[in-house]
């Protein structure tokens, strides 16, 4: 019985799970699978393996319901459906399901929380968040040819702000507040137009907490040269 782990599937195991890649070892619920199609869609693509234990030992999958829970779980549990692809590796007697699913060009997608809710996730690392509200403005934004237009008007706080990150890594939306004295909604009006402008960038710490930057921080003088005149 040749049991010999085909080259391409050993050398993905052997990456290991992170932002473009999960083992699954089982799929037994379509919300939760449905967060990770979501996940990966939102962000920049990645691949599912079902049948992969989280320590790279290959169980293989159960039965063909496994793949049809796949198939309900991106047409029926995400919103909009998601798009992905599948190829089914033999090792010996066991199967694994490679789902490959790309970057979407519809986000957001949403799945439901364990509480029924609507909501849209993001990978980051090895794990998946719900994605907070200045992230899924911005991919409306990104994603909508008829989005609505900047409307941020330049003023002393944004100045001020934009040279704080200019001698910091990052801040928290919570830092931004203390440090413009905005209200939450005009300093989410803020961020999604500065990220839409590529002006900031938006990241996520190990906890799922989103946390902004300059996207350049060499020529923050045309930055601030740049927002004056719109």
């Amino acid at each position: 019985m040749n049991t010999k782990i085909p080259k391409y599937l050993k050398e993905l195991i052997d990456s290991k799970e992170g932002l473009h890649l999960d083992f699954k070892f089982e799929v037994s619920d379509y919300s939760k699978i449905a967060r990770s199609l979501v996940a990966f869609a939102n962000t920049d693509g990645g691949k599912l393996l079902i049948g992969v234990k989280d320590n790279g030992n290959i169980a293989g999958v159960r039965s063909d319901e496994e793949l049809y829970m796949i198939q309900g779980a991106a047409k029926l549990y995400c919103r909009p459906a998601v798009d992905y692809y599948f190829t089914t590796w033999q090792v010996g007697k066991k199967s694994v399901l490679e789902i490959t699913i790309p970057k979407s060009n519809k986000r957001p997608h949403y799945a439901k929380d364990d509480h029924g809710r609507w909501r849209a996730y993001i990978r980051v690392k090895d794990k998946n968040f719900v994605a907070n509200t200045v992230m899924i403005r911005v991919w409306k934004n990104l994603e909508n040819p008829n989005r609505r237009p900047i409307s941020i008007q330049f003023k002393r706080k944004e100045d001020f702000l934009l040279k704080f990150l200019s001698t910091h890594d990052f801040a928290t939306f919570s830092k931004i507040r203390s440090i413009t004295g905005l209200a939450p909604n005009i300093v989410e009006d803020m961020l999604v137009d500065l990220i839409t402008l590529q002006v900031l960038n938006i990241d996520f710490d190990n906890q799922g907490r989103a946390i902004y930057s300059l996207n350049n921080q060499s020529d923050i003088n045309a930055i601030i040269d740049k927002l004056s005149i719109l």
